[in-house]
């Protein structure tokens, strides 16, 4: 049998605490803790950079570039023009003025969808060609013009597409409140809002960054009356075109000056590049029998005629291949004044003969005739005259034809000739003053001779439907034919009167020009100038006499008959030691 080997139990054997051992760093190699040290720092630091990075972006984005948007186009020379002075009229009408816009660009890098984005801008903005939008975006550029100057309805419908790569640019459009109406004197800024054309180019330095206003002498009320007389007298006459003009005869300012055919400076380039021609500065003509007032004034204030002297207007003058004749033939003696009345060209080609080419050429340079007019437009005409001088154009000079000038000449010339003779440069710009220094050409008992006889010719001359009662009207007619090929073109007239009232104490010029007008029935055919502007300039001076505060009178007065009356009683022939000229 098995043995049963009984194993006793082993004594237990008390496990007595250990004291547990404490840990130093003291025994861990030092390469180990510097490696340590340095992970925490450069984390730290990369933690930092890029808090730092998103701050500066987050700043960059709603503070420096206002949202994406750049301060000014990529490839631009310069940044658009922040702010423009605003431009006034002298009553302080608001003519000009910087409205804040919002103009589309994209950075076609951040455009996901090109083709998507072309088709849902082409409809958002009609105007807009979805092929050339296409185009642009797919150029890989990072600043492209899409739309500039849009409307708070076109930015809110582009801001519902949703496009990414879409942005908007803040910048300042020029705005003309009353369109058409002051074009040319006005003119216009282009979409960096830059002056290029009128005052808004020639002022321009003076309007980019100003604060105040810009008065200029134009009156609204006075241009508003020029345009619709022009134009009605235009529409009348079937012209091509026409201008006015209203000059202070003291001060030289502008109040008015309307061209025609005209644009809407807000939208310039929709225009034919025609409308923008500034026919008052930039257009030279040939002006007529106009030039009768400078021969006259010339040859009094030379001492070579008296208003009692005279010349013979018996027959045509013939010189060479010409020959001067009379659209008003009395065919005898005439003295100054009936010459001036009658409107004669053979005694007005006599009388500057008398007075001789250098005569002649420095009169007309006294009065500022040979050179541009100093006015604040870069649109501005130089004269056209004749090299050399010869006896010729002395004549034809004499009845306005042969030397072309702009109607500003004319208009300021008439200014000088009754403001008792003294010559000053005409502005567009508010003068502070009433009347200023200028240069004296005449003498003024010359002007007031002359006065006296731009009346006559009103009253009893070829510019009778001039007449405005109360105001006192004296004036010349001028119709010219306009130059053509081979020659002068004797349909096509130059149909003007140029008038100053009131008489007696003149204040202000008056001119109309009409191109080519075609007579009607109620002129019977005719369309010469004391049919077509001596009336527009009758119902001129009938409105904007009491806009400008001048107050009708009775023309039949004791102390205005004094003032303008001359004695234009006809004689048979010269008297003792007065030259009758011989024919050519």
């Amino acid at each position: 049998m098995s043995r049963l080997r009984l194993f006793a139990p082993r004594p237990e054997i008390p496990v007595l605490p250990q004291p547990v051992a404490q840990v130093s760093l003291e025994g861990l190699p030092q390469n180990a803790l510097e490696t340590g040290r340095t992970r925490l720092v450069v984390t730290g630091a990369l933690f930092a950079l890029a808090f730092a990075l998103i701050g500066g972006r987050l700043v960059d984005v709603t503070v420096v570039k206002r949202g994406g948007e750049p301060r000014f186009a990529q490839g631009l020379r310069q940044p658009p023009v922040a702010e423009r002075a605003d431009i006034v009229d002298r009553n302080g009408l608001l003519l000009a003025t910087s409205l804040p816009t919002a103009s589309l660009y994209a950075d076609t890098k951040d455009v996901i969808d090109p083709a998507e984005a072309a088709t849902k801008l082409s409809r958002a903005l009609p105007e807009l060609n979805e092929a050339e939008i296409l185009a642009k975006l797919k150029s890989e550029k990072s600043f492209v013009w899409l739309r500039r100057s849009l409307t708070p309805r076109q930015e809110q419908a582009v801001n519902g597409l949703g496009i990414p790569g879409l942005y908007f640019q803040r910048e300042d459009r020029r705005v003309y409140p009353h369109g058409a109406l002051v074009a040319h004197a006005l003119g216009f800024a282009n979409i960096d809002n830059r002056g290029i054309a009128g005052v808004e180019q020639a002022l321009d330095d003076v309007l980019r960054g100003g604060r105040e206003p810009i008065a200029m002498s134009i009156d609204l009320r006075v241009q508003h009356i020029l345009r619709e007389e022009l134009q009605a007298t235009i529409a009348d006459f079937a012209a091509i075109g026409g201008t006015a003009v209203v000059l202070d005869v003291h001060s030289a300012e502008i109040v008015g000056m309307v061209s025609l055919p005209d644009f809407d400076p807000n939208r310039p380039s929709a225009l034919p590049a025609e409308t923008r021609f500034n026919r008052n500065t930039l257009g030279v003509y040939e002006m007529g029998s106009t030039f009768k007032i400078f021969t006259v004034a010339m040859a009094l204030d030379a001492g070579s005629t008296t208003l009692t002297g005279g010349y013979d207007a018996t027959l045509p003058l013939k010189i060479g291949r010409f020959t001067i004749r009379d659209d008003h033939a009395q065919k005898r003696w005439l003295t100054t004044p009936e010459i001036f009345m009658h409107s004669s060209n053979i005694g007005s080609a006599r009388m500057a003969l008398d007075v001789g080419a250098a005569g002649q050429r420095a009169f007309f340079g006294k009065l500022g005739f040979l050179k541009p007019v100093p006015v604040e437009l870069p649109e501005s005409g130089h004269p056209l005259i004749p090299r050399p001088w010869r006896p010729i154009n002395v004549m034809t000079i004499a009845f306005g034809h042969g030397m072309a000038v702009t109607p500003l000449h004319l208009a300021n010339g008439l200014a000088t000739v009754v403001n008792g003779g003294i010559l000053r440069q005409p502005t567009l710009l508010k003068r502070p003053e009433p009347a200023i220094p200028g240069e004296r050409v005449i003498s003024d008992k010359t002007s007031d001779q002359m006065r006296r006889l731009l009346n006559l010719v009103v009253e009893r001359g070829t510019g009778k439907k001039a007449a405005a009662p109360g105001y006192v009207v004296g004036g010349k007619t001028g119709t010219a034919e306009k130059v053509g090929n081979g020659g002068y073109r004797r349909k096509a007239l130059l149909s003007s009167f140029v008038g100053a009232f009131p008489m007696h104490a003149p204040r202000y010029v008056v001119l109309v020009s009409v191109d080519e007008p075609k007579g009607n029935k109620k002129s019977f055919g005719f369309a010469t100038a004391g049919w077509v502007a001596a009336p527009a300039v009758s119902r001129i001076v009938q409105r904007i006499g009491p806009v400008l505060g001048v107050t009708p009178v009775n023309q039949d007065a004791p102390e205005i008959r004094q003032a303008v009356a001359t004695d234009v009683a006809p004689r048979s022939g010269p008297k003792a030691g007065e030259r009758k000229l011989a024919s050519f």
